[in-house]
């Protein structure tokens, strides 16, 4: 069953290529879904796929690249309702 991960990330993370290190770590672990830069400063990322590489995806999230700065990490799991074909930065 394929499961969604939901995150909004706080911290230093735009500007130090926050996004393009999520979407490279997501096609990695062979997950769907999209991150984004929000206006408030906050990066927001949506994952789906195996517990296992979301997990992982989670972990990584926690950490970001090393320019970044992570102050908190608000998580959502449910079950996937529409499936995405692949990852990809949305602007």
């Amino acid at each position: 069953m394929t499961q969604e991960l939901h995150l909004f990330i706080t911290g230093l993370v735009q500007g130090v290529s926050y996004r393009a290190n999520a979407a490279a770590m997501a096609q990695r672990l062979g997950l769907a879904g999209w991150v984004r830069n929000l206006p408030d400063g906050r990066v927001e990322l949506l994952a789906q796929g195996e517990e296992k590489a979301l997990r992982s995806l989670l972990a990584w999230a926690h950490e970001g690249p090393s320019q970044a700065r992570v102050d908190h990490v608000e998580t959502r799991w449910d079950k996937a309702a529409e499936l995405l074909p692949d990852f990809r930065i949305r602007s």
